[in-house]
């Protein structure tokens, strides 16, 4: 199936030509008729029709939740364990097929999207072993007049929200925590990539999930089906995933019934580049820290602060890779930057660009959008970024890559803290002392040393600062799904 172009994949798929939301383990409109539609960024056609669901759609699917929470925390932590690893086996089975709509859908090419299948799929395996490690503790009070349990049980109905960029990994990086402490969800994936969650939700069943464990309510009004669920007592968490203008809204929100609080929010990731940094292997890990999914990713590289002895040799080297990637659908052999999302984004970076250049910024290449059909802008690199031009503070979400320089380490260390956000930070130095002397002093939930990639099921993926609460993945990651419970038994 690896030749399945992406228009054909949701065509051919069970559910997403005319998708519908998943509500109790059935596939039901929305009560309102109302539909909206799905389109490829590549070239803006429709590509699936999708129900829009609503407030009351919305009291659906916490009534589903809320109906099987009891059994579904009933079920022994073995028997979950084995449901999500039939979920990572049959994910990577359909891998050409997610991958596929995942191109359909985002317009990220489809090697990318082959790599988001293999990394969404391990978070599966991977709390499907943490499952069955859920532990407590037990042990004689320092009085001596009684035994301290400890316990962890599920928090209980929780609402994920995920974002449009990485259609399965998010979606994956919250299920499977959730199902494997024993709670159950609500989703609401992002209008723009809603198909890549419908076709999850065959696997989830085909591999066992019980029906009412997941409910996926699709909606172009997300303020809305939020709203009704966080004014609910009977939710217990939300885990969101997006911009940190919403999170803070939703944060706001969640307070009026105290709800546990899961945000990943933006980032502005700097990449610091010392005079001992092997050239070859920062302009590799730049080219990957900046240009993944077209550099719309939270951790995507911002901000490139490059020792002044290497920063005309850094700018070329990265120039002429940048300029001999190939643009184009993400369906088509060899492209390496695809679509951005819609005609929103690529305003947003050439705004980014112009005001740059404006400041004094070098365009080296690229800095013009793309005619469509599509909603394309070429990968784009800067040097000589003045220090106030608003690409520095603001994320850019988009294949722009500025470059600046600083003389000291305290220089550049100031400079990658001087954000609001605090997500992921990269660093290249062949100085092992100033490598661990960085891990400390950059503030950063994530540090990459010497990588361009920090993501792995494995790992807590979060942030400090304006850029979230909470951990997403490791040992850490079943932990924001459980409350604790102590107990004394008097001797």
């Amino acid at each position: 199936m690896t030749a399945l172009v992406p228009s054909e994949a949701v065509d051919k798929a069970a559910n997403l030509k005319n998708a519908q939301l998943w509500l109790g383990g059935q596939w039901r409109p929305a009560r309102s008729g109302r539909t909206f539609d799905v389109v490829n960024p590549a070239d803006g056609v429709r590509i699936a029709t999708v129900s829009d669901g609503g407030a009351d759609d919305a009291l659906v699917a916490l009534d589903s939740a809320v109906s099987a929470s009891c059994e579904w925390a009933s079920v022994s932590s073995r028997t979950r364990a084995e449901i999500l690893r039939r979920v990572f086996d049959r994910l990577v089975e359909r891998r050409d097929e997610f991958a596929a709509v995942i191109t359909a859908e985002a317009g990220k090419p489809l090697t990318e999207s082959l790599t988001e299948v293999a990394y969404g799929a391990e978070f599966f395996r991977w709390f499907s072993e943490e499952a069955p490690r859920i532990a407590g503790r037990y042990g004689t009070n320092p009085e001596g007049t009684g035994d301290v349990i400890v316990t962890h049980r599920p928090v209980g109905p929780c609402y994920l929200v995920t974002p449009w960029n990485f259609p399965l990994a998010m979606v994956a990086r919250k299920i499977a925590p959730a199902l494997a402490a024993g709670c159950t969800v609500v989703v609401k994936p992002a209008e723009l990539t809603p198909l890549t969650t419908i076709l999850l939700c065959d696997v989830l069943a085909d591999a066992g999930v019980p029906d009412g464990v997941v409910n996926v309510v699709t909606t172009s009004d997300p303020a809305a089906v939020s709203a009704q669920l966080m004014s609910d007592p009977r939710l217990r968490k939300i885990s969101f995933t997006g911009s940190t203008e919403v999170g803070r809204r939703l944060i706001a929100q969640s307070a009026e019934n105290v709800l546990r609080t899961s945000m990943e929010l933006g980032g502005n990731a700097p990449f610091l580049v010392f005079e001992d940094a092997d050239i070859d292997t920062a302009v590799a890990g730049a080219l990957v820290a900046k240009f993944r999914n077209v550099g719309q990713a939270c951790t995507a590289a911002n901000r490139f602060f490059v020792h002044t002895s290497l920063a005309d040799a850094f700018a070329r080297r990265v120039t002429d890779e940048v300029a001999a990637m190939k643009i184009g659908s993400g369906s088509e052999p060899g492209v390496t930057i695809g679509p951005l999302i819609d005609r929103r984004a690529v305003d947003h970076n050439q705004r980014l660009v112009d005001d740059a250049r404006r400041r004094g910024a070098r365009v080296r290449c690229g800095g013009h959008p793309i005619p469509g059909p599509g909603t394309f802008y070429p990968p784009t690199v800067l040097d000589q970024v003045s220090a106030d031009s608003e690409l520095m503070r603001t994320e850019i979400f988009g294949p722009v890559l500025a470059i600046t320089t600083f003389e000291t380490e305290d220089e550049a260390v100031a400079a990658a803290n001087a954000t609001e956000y605090g997500l992921v930070a990269y660093a290249y130095t062949r100085d092992l002392a100033r490598g661990h002397r960085l891990v400390d002093r950059l503030e950063a939930g994530m540090v990459g040393v010497n990588t361009g990639v920090v993501s792995n099921a494995a790992a807590p993926f979060g942030g400090i600062k304006n850029s979230g609460l909470g951990r997403e993945g490791g040992a850490e990651g079943i932990a924001e799904y459980l409350s604790t419970t102590y107990a004394l038994v008097a001797r």
